[in-house]
């Protein structure tokens, strides 16, 4: 056999070796493993909590439940991708503030992502990091798991790390950020209701919309919760009216949604029983009505750079001279609100801020 002869066959074989493994059947993945004597595992593959997951978005495992909260938490512009999984043998349960409550050996799952064009989101995602929530004994623990480059594999990391991130986003323009993946100790941070670690956002009213499934379906995600097990029966749906969504002006006034953004990414620690509750300075939907405790006309408890040389929390009427709007708008780590968690403030966060304090009336001190 001619030499031409040898290299042709050898190229038509690895061609076809190549196009055999393009074509391959994915190995099948068995059922979500999670032993809670054993967790955390070292990689997020570990737990088989999806059948795929890659650049063009995920599978969900059987059990594996997606969901959406109405208004998110503001990350750097990052995507998310949420799920919540349980044992079959238990169910979640509501309180009387429409907090879920979950059963030991649930886990949260949230994975951050940035599509390359935000104006094509489904495709050519770049994985960053999926958080864990696990509950265990009563007590909830958080673990961070870091995706390598090819998308292909997240391992556990307790101390964090930084991303170089770029992504055009939905006006076509070029954006960057030096992604901050958060370290064990400052997940505690955020999640932290009188000195407990505690989920922030699935709460019966942050659910309580429309949710498109997988499997093409479009339910109220309570009613799916209860239809799949994963809650317990009970009129939540309409016993806890929606949460606003902070860009949706069809869901609520100026203020309504202005203050439905400020409670996801600012009042689980400006909150009463959170880490800034000496501050007096509350920040939610609950205290509408409460100009004091939302920091209008209030001087803050500690003055310094913080306070931008402004007087009050809020100035009604003057998003200028508001300590609340300075901090949002900060990019100094000793100076910005939230603390962690964004690395850039968000522009279009801050617009609605800006326009509810703008239509606020009265002056302080009269």
């Amino acid at each position: 056999m001619s030499i031409k002869r040898i290299l042709t066959f050898c190229i038509f074989s690895l061609s076809l070796a190549v196009v055999l493994w393009q074509c391959r059947t994915a190995p099948a993945v068995g059922p979500v493993q999670f032993d809670p004597v054993a967790v955390p595992y070292p990689e997020l593959s570990d737990y088989a909590f999806f059948k795929s997951l890659g650049k063009d978005g995920a599978v969900p495992n059987t059990g594996v439940l997606p969901y959406a909260p109405i208004t998110s938490l503001f990350t750097d512009y990052a995507h998310k991708a949420r799920y919540v999984w349980m044992p079959d043998s238990v169910q979640a349960t509501v309180n009387t503030e429409g907090r879920v409550i979950f059963p030991d050996h649930t886990v949260l799952i949230k994975t951050f992502y940035y599509p390359s064009d935000f104006r094509q989101p489904a495709h050519n995602q770049d994985l960053v990091e999926t958080r864990l929530l696990m509950k265990r004994h009563g007590k909830w623990d958080a673990y961070t798991y870091i995706w390598n480059e090819a998308d292909t594999e997240a391992e556990l990391n307790l101390v964090g790390g930084f991303k170089d991130i770029a992504w055009t986003d939905e006006q076509g323009w070029a954006r960057t950020v030096e992604y901050a993946v958060p370290n064990k100790n400052q997940c505690k941070s955020c999640h932290n209701q009188d000195k407990v670690l505690l989920p922030i956002g699935p709460k019966v009213r942050n659910l309580n919309a429309p949710y498109s499934y997988p499997d093409g379906t479009v339910d109220n995600q309570v009613e799916r919760w209860q239809a799949t097990g994963k809650l317990a029966a009970g009129n939540w749906a309409a016993q806890f009216a929606p949460l606003p969504d902070w860009d949706d002006p069809a869901t609520g006034t100026v203020a309504e949604r202005a203050l439905a953004y400020l409670e996801i990414n600012c009042g689980h620690c400006h909150h009463p029983k959170g880490p800034a509750h000496t501050t007096g300075l509350y920040l939610g939907t609950d205290f509408l009505g409460q100009p004091a405790q939302l920091g209008i006309c209030k001087s803050p408890v500690a003055a310094g750079k913080g306070s931008g040389g402004r007087q009050f929390g809020i100035q009604p009427g003057q998003p200028d001279r508001s300590i609340l709007v300075y901090r949002m708008e900060a990019d100094d780590p000793g100076v910005m609100m939230p603390e962690i968690g964004r690395a850039v403030p968000h522009e279009e966060g801050i617009a609605l801020v800006r326009e509810w304090i703008a239509g606020l009336e009265g002056e302080c001190g009269k």
